[in-house]
């Protein structure tokens, strides 16, 4: 499957699941945890779904019961969690590079 685009937004969205990365989501609480809007946050989940790195259900419930709708629950998939690792990582490394290592310039005689 295909990497997701690693939008700021992507980044923010596995990053706040990655501090439960067992745990399951549903869109209104990413979007508080993560500080973003609804419209940015299902375009994000739908890309990482496609790819492999969610699966979700419908949560197991009576909504009369509950007094509110079912919620759509999102979790990361054994091959999305370490994958979101990674991207992260990845995201950390290129705004902190590594030494690039540099040569000491060749000195060349003066003429006389």
């Amino acid at each position: 499957m295909a990497t997701p685009r690693m939008t700021t937004q992507t980044l923010t969205v596995l990053g706040t699941m990655l501090s439960e990365p067992d745990g399951e989501w549903y869109g209104l609480e990413l979007c508080k945890r993560a500080g973003l809007n609804p419209g940015t946050i299902y375009p994000t989940l739908d890309r990482l779904l496609k790819a492999g790195w969610l699966e979700r259900r419908w949560e197991d419930i009576d909504p009369k019961t509950e007094g509110r709708p079912r919620r759509r629950l999102y979790r990361l998939t054994g091959l999305g969690a370490p994958a979101a690792r990674q991207a992260l990582d990845d995201h950390l490394a290129s705004l902190h590079p590594a030494p690039a290592t540099s040569r000491r310039p060749v000195q060349r005689p003066r003429p006389a």
